[in-house]
């Protein structure tokens, strides 16, 4: 059920040119990185550990779907199009962040893990400070992710504990936290229009204090299974790749590959007419 309005939001119809810019950029953060890392969890599906991981990671990674098509559709409503957002959009216009982009170590569960993790609270918090957007119709859709977000950060947890249970999976798992640390950090990086989207209120929080509360929330959660969280002033930035457009050869290689069916089938031809040609 949609929750009752601020009184001082505003509806799509209300929107100035600059604030539908920023609104789209905020939109455009939100669902790219959803889809993305939900493109990634899908390597995962039939290679996860146990049945009921496979099971879940199937299911987090279509969530994540969900969320991304709540986010995309308010982009249809501003005049955007589903080819417009995903199948025909430059590989170079998506601002998600470098994180969701990195391909898997190949076979390092710990990886996709401790990734999920890192990621869901950031998630938990960014969706928070849209809770009480001042964009009616993203304040409608937010609960509902909300929910389903916890559920992640409980599987993630959990698969944490057990793979850091002892010396050698703690060595393993701070491997892999100090790679995947400054891919993390990307998540809080500012677009161009940032000022503008904490100003006109779409979110409450700036990046700058959402970052400061992810830190102080994974920072001991992560030291009491006997990980070191790097200091994120020492670690290699990413000054602004990925929120920008600019990404990795990963993620050229990935879009190919999300984008290939969509490529390959001819849309402007009826399905009736394709087949009788065939």
């Amino acid at each position: 059920m949609s929750e009752t309005p601020r009184p001082d939001t505003i509806d799509r119809r209300e929107l100035s040119a600059e604030q539908q810019a920023a609104v789209e950029e905020l939109l455009f953060r939100l669902a790219d990185d959803e889809f993305v890392h939900a493109e990634r969890l899908t390597e995962w599906q039939i290679y996860a550990p146990t049945l009921e991981s496979d099971l879940a990671i199937a299911n987090i990674a279509q969530d994540e779907f969900g969320h991304a098509r709540l986010w995309y559709d308010l982009l249809k409503q501003l005049g955007y199009t589903e080819p417009e957002c995903i199948w025909e959009r430059d590989p170079t216009e998506w601002t998600h962040s470098l994180l969701v982009e990195r391909p898997f170590d190949a076979g390092d569960w710990g990886d996709a893990v401790l990734r999920g993790y890192l990621y869901d609270v950031a998630e938990r918090i960014r969706l928070e400070a849209v809770a009480d957007t001042s964009y009616a119709p993203l304040a409608d859709r937010v609960g509902k992710a909300l929910e389903e977000e916890a559920y992640h950060r409980e599987h993630a947890t959990n698969w944490l504990e057990r793979l850091t249970a002892d010396d050698d999976g703690q060595a393993r798992m701070q491997d892999a936290l100090d790679d995947l640390f400054p891919a993390a950090l990307s998540l809080f990086d500012p677009g161009p229009r940032e000022d503008d989207i904490v100003a006109f209120g779409f979110r409450t929080e700036s990046l700058a204090a959402m970052r400061t509360e992810w830190l102080e929330t994974i920072g001991p959660s992560l030291e009491a299974l006997g990980l070191a969280v790097p200091d994120p002033d020492e670690v290699a930035q990413s000054n602004g790749r990925g929120r920008y457009g600019t990404h990795t050869d990963a993620w050229h290689d990935l879009y190919d590959e999300v984008t290939a069916t969509y490529r390959e089938v001819d849309f402007e031809t009826p399905v009736e007419l394709r087949a009788t040609e065939e």
